[in-house]
């Protein structure tokens, strides 16, 4: 789902109307929201802004959303649609997205980036000597799962082999089992992952995990076998840490990149300029700010203000967010994002960058 998710990102970045108008209708919706009146109030708000061919385009794309969204009523959605291109792509969102309806000349990602950052799949391994089960989780759900198990003695009985050549054989079946582990955890591990398990078993399988494996391990929990439910829940709330974690490491790389006058980037002039050149490794954003700019579709320039028409090539413009032009041009170039409520980010003109090259 991540990766498909990024992909998605990725395209509908490389999306826009070159005639610079309001083509593109994006909506937002969670699955409650699909009969109360926030689409009609959207609706009516944007349709009396309009006129001419815009309008037109308007009403026949929402008559479009309108039909998708009567045979799809279930999930929460994210529809990116425009009857000037005959385009329509919706997603499934697996979580929550404030109910929003935007008109742009381009398709408007920020909420989907938002979600790929804050939602990063991972992988969770509850073990045992004798028992394993390797949760894959995306987005706080379940989206698989693999049960292994092996029949190993626990205790020596009277008789039959020595003491010491028991617990060679145990040790030796519980190695074998492991081994197991490791073969399926490699074919699914994410980029995180979290092992858990009673006793010191889990420390026993991860001193075998390969170090590109190993490095990867973002908390050990000790919990019984039995206790998956709460072992769900806390590993949902350890990534939910650790991705606020992730979130001010960034910014503390960001601000120590610029202090050694290193590779990278901040306020947005600057980072708009190294983003649209492919220069940006890591774009860092704070969470919720906006500034208000135009973007020429024709020639791709961006600025922050306001202006009639492009300077460069006279062509009529469009009001936009500079942050989401960023954020496309961010996609367009595989940057990875970084969304953060740090509020040292405020102080370097609310965007950053660490770079690739100068």
């Amino acid at each position: 789902m991540e990766n498909d998710l990024h992909n998605i990102i990725r395209e509908l970045s490389e999306i826009y109307d070159k005639n610079s108008s309001d083509t593109f209708l994006t909506l937002y919706i969670k699955k409650d929201s699909l009969d109360n009146k926030f689409l009609k109030r959207r609706e009516k708000a944007c349709k009396s802004l309009l006129s001419g061919s815009e309008q037109k385009n308007f009403e026949s794309t929402m008559e479009e959303i309108r039909d998708y969204l009567k045979k799809n009523k279930s999930d929460n959605y994210a529809i990116f649609a425009s009857n000037k291109y005959n385009f329509l792509k919706s997603v499934k969102s697996p979580v929550e997205i404030e109910n929003s309806l935007i008109v742009d000349s381009s398709p408007y990602i920020r909420p989907l980036a938002r979600v790929l950052d804050e939602w990063e799949s991972f992988t969770l391994i509850l073990i045992s000597s004798n028992y394993a089960k390797i949760y894959s989780l995306s987005y706080g759900k379940i989206d698989f799962e693999k049960n292994l198990s092996k029949d190993i003695m626990n205790k020596h009985k009277k008789g039959g082999c020595s003491q010491a050549r028991f617990q060679r054989l145990r040790k030796g079946a519980i190695n074998k089992f492991f081994n197991e582990v490791l073969e399926a955890l490699e074919k699914i591990a994410d980029k995180r992952i979290i092992l858990a398990g009673p006793g010191t078993a889990k420390i026993q399988f991860k001193d075998k995990l390969p170090k590109y494996i190993d490095e990867r391990i973002v908390d050990i929990i000790d919990v019984n076998v039995d206790d998956e439910k709460n072992l769900l829940k806390e590993s949902i709330r350890l990534i939910s840490e650790n991705e606020k974690e992730k979130s001010r490491n960034a910014v503390k790389q960001l601000k120590a990149e610029i202090l050694r006058d290193g590779l990278a980037t901040y306020g947005i002039d600057e980072t708009l300029k190294a983003v649209k050149n492919g220069q940006v490794e890591l774009l860092i954003v704070e969470k919720d700010y906006k500034i208000k700019g135009w973007i020429c579709e024709h020639c791709q320039i961006v600025k922050h203000g306001s202006v009639q028409r492009c300077p460069y090539c006279n062509d009529i413009i469009s009001e936009v967010d500079i942050i989401e032009e960023i954020l496309e041009f961010a996609a367009r170039t595989e940057a990875d994002i970084e969304f953060t409520d740090d509020e040292e980010i405020a102080y370097l003109g609310h965007i950053g960058a660490i770079l690739r090259y100068r």
